[in-house]
């Protein structure tokens, strides 16, 4: 475990691999809800695979902002930029007209995005302030080459932007993932989810099935300081098949208690939902992710893939 501290814009990427900074939130009312993140070395990219695939896979030349609005105000952008569109610092990682700033207490996210399919403009700030940080960093492999850090497990996020027009605080998470290959390397499938508990707890669950035959399976509980102990992870319970594209989806939950709130996103390889559960006794409402990377690599889902992430990129 490293010293506890803020997100580290200046972590080294290598030819092929992915480092990600990811934030969500819910409104405290339950109206809305955000999930952003900052990729270098965009690992979702057809472009991305389609320059591995030439050999010359840049990961600076390759990466975007993502913002997804959803509730009662619905958005999605996430526009790929290139090495000419990226600069960072240790504090600072800016990519396109938007960027990410760590004062030392505070994240803002600035955003200044066009959304798609659709284009609509998408503009204003994000503030995240964690309850507290962690030095804590995970092996997501048998080889430690795929890396998940749970920074700020618990923080508070305002929400303030200009267009739409839209205000509004909730409970946030902040982590990040950084990987030496390309996600679908490493892994078939995986299940993420972090849960809102009492006293500003958070569990977080992480299952992954690996490409190498082996499983892995975190199961961690953060207290309000940031301190982490491993539990007993829960039963492992099936969830409803996404309805439009019938992605797969599971989590770990008290026997019976999982149920979707939400489908945020359905995707031909991916699902993000709104997940009540009880875990270890105790009612939660946890952000939820299945990822199917069998599906990713599908020819037919990598030509589908520009429609929702155009590519505006400076050499």
């Amino acid at each position: 475990m490293g010293p506890a501290q803020g997100p580290d814009f200046t972590e080294t990427v290598t030819p092929g691999g992915y480092l990600w900074w990811y934030l969500d939130a819910l409104s405290d009312d339950g109206r809305y809800g955000i999930t952003l993140i900052g990729f270098v070395g965009s690992v979702f990219s057809p472009y991305y695979a389609w320059a591995r695939r030439r050999g010359n896979p840049d990961p600076n030349h390759h990466c975007a902002i993502n913002v997804a609005l959803y509730g009662d105000v619905k958005r999605w952008a996430m526009t790929e930029r290139g090495r000419g569109d990226l600069a960072r610092d240790s504090h600072n990682l800016t990519i396109g007209p938007s960027a990410m700033s760590w004062d030392g207490k505070v994240l803002t996210v600035t955003i200044d995005e066009t959304t798609a399919p659709i284009p609509s403009k998408l503009r204003g700030q994000v503030r995240l302030t964690p309850h507290c940080l962690t030095g804590y960093s995970f092996a997501l492999d048998g080889k430690g080459l795929h890396q998940w850090r749970p920074i700020a497990p618990s923080a508070r996020v305002e929400v303030d932007l200009e267009q739409p027009g839209l205000q509004w605080e909730g409970r946030g998470y902040l982590d990040s993932n950084r990987g030496e290959e390309p996600v679908e390397k490493g892994f078939r499938y995986w299940d993420w989810s972090r849960a809102v508990m009492e006293d500003q707890e958070t569990v977080v669950l992480y299952e992954a099935d690996r490409r190498d035959g082996g499983h892995s399976l975190l199961s961690l509980r953060f207290d309000a300081d940031g301190k982490v102990r491993e539990v007993e992870a829960p039963p492992a319970h099936g969830l409803p098949t996404a309805r439009i594209w019938r992605a797969p989806r599971a989590t770990r939950a008290d026997a019976g208690s999982a149920t979707i709130r939400h489908t945020l996103e359905d995707t031909p390889f991916y699902a993000r939902s709104l997940v009540d559960a009880r875990i270890h006794g105790e009612k939660a409402v946890a952000f939820h992710e299945s990822l199917s990377l069998n599906r990713f690599e599908s020819p037919v889902v990598q030509l589908m893939l520009p429609f929702r992430m155009p590519r505006r990129a400076r050499s």
